[in-house]
């Protein structure tokens, strides 16, 4: 009982915060990435880790920097979740801006958007539904808060026709709706353990990466769309860009690699609203010790 009262004050602050001025919930924002940055030592400490493991070249001071901006980012990206989920759509239209090559969203051709966890992604749901009216899918894993997880579902389906597919479903309902047109969000760039992974590089480092991204373009003969969102002081920039020349191929090892190549490159425009609070190289080659 006590859990349910307290997801609930959770989701009618949510509500409560939507209705503010946007400088005031980024500022919330700014003070609750400060306590946990202070508060969660834990987490912090992975954070740092990752910031020394794929940016050695920077200084401790601005590594430090980064890894304070990260839990700020990330604070105030959970909180837009409030106007992003419950404030008017016309203030949702005006905040999130999609740029781009947004024509590639366009028609009935099969496609696979990549999402990377970058902090902003829910962002990037709203943006293109409110521009683009095309039904989509993607992989959904329920949260074990079942209250959080109708409040996710809701949040994500508000503006657009968004059809969820758990892991037990299987590849073919998946593959059949991205031939049908409707697009397929991808966000393979997290460790999910060894299983249906493999190793390619990532910051130089071997890195547990699923090779799905390849796998269902390939079998849906689409093209991959990345989608990049950027917070901004008046609230997204969601960037479209052109699909990727030639992949997949038939080398799923290759695109995989590939594909974490490109992830860097889009990481360095904005390294603190990447995910790095996630244990990106917690899987490690036989033998070799933890990272973390």
């Amino acid at each position: 009982m006590a859990s349910e009262f307290t997801t609930r004050a959770g989701i009618a602050f949510m509500r409560v915060l939507a209705i503010l001025p946007l400088s005031w919930v980024r500022a919330l924002g700014a003070l609750l990435g400060w306590l946990l940055y202070v508060l969660v030592g834990s987490r912090r400490r992975v954070v740092q880790a990752n910031f020394s493991l794929c940016f050695p070249e920077r200084s401790e001071a601005e590594r430090r920097q980064l890894t304070q901006q990260t839990f700020i980012y990330f604070a105030q990206a959970w909180l837009d979740r409030s106007w992003l989920w419950h404030a008017p759509q016309a203030w949702v239209q005006r905040r999130v801006q999609l740029t781009g090559a947004v024509q590639e969203l366009a028609g009935t051709e099969p496609t696979v958007i990549f999402l990377p966890h970058f902090v902003g992604l829910d962002a990037a749901w709203a943006g293109v539904a409110l521009q683009v009216p095309r039904p989509s899918t993607t992989i959904y894993t329920d949260q074990s808060n079942k209250l959080v997880d109708q409040w996710i579902l809701r949040g994500r389906q508000r503006f657009g026709n968004l059809r969820l597919f758990g892991r037990a479903d299987g590849v073919k309902p998946i593959v059949a709706a991205l031939r049908e047109g409707q697009p397929l969000y991808l966000l393979p760039d997290m460790d999910f353990g060894p299983d249906d992974s493999v190793m390619v590089p990532f910051y130089g480092l071997p890195t547990a990466t699923v090779p799905s991204l390849s796998r269902f373009a390939r079998l849906g003969r689409a093209k991959v769309l990345p989608l990049l969102p950027r917070i901004t002081a008046s609230g997204y920039e969601v960037e479209v860009l052109p699909a990727w020349a030639d992949f997949p191929t038939d080398d799923p090892v290759a695109d995989a690699a590939r594909m974490n190549a490109r992830l860097q490159d889009y990481i360095a425009t904005m390294p603190a609203q990447y995910f790095w609070v996630h244990k990106r190289f917690k899987t490690r080659p036989e033998g070799e010790p933890s990272l973390y």
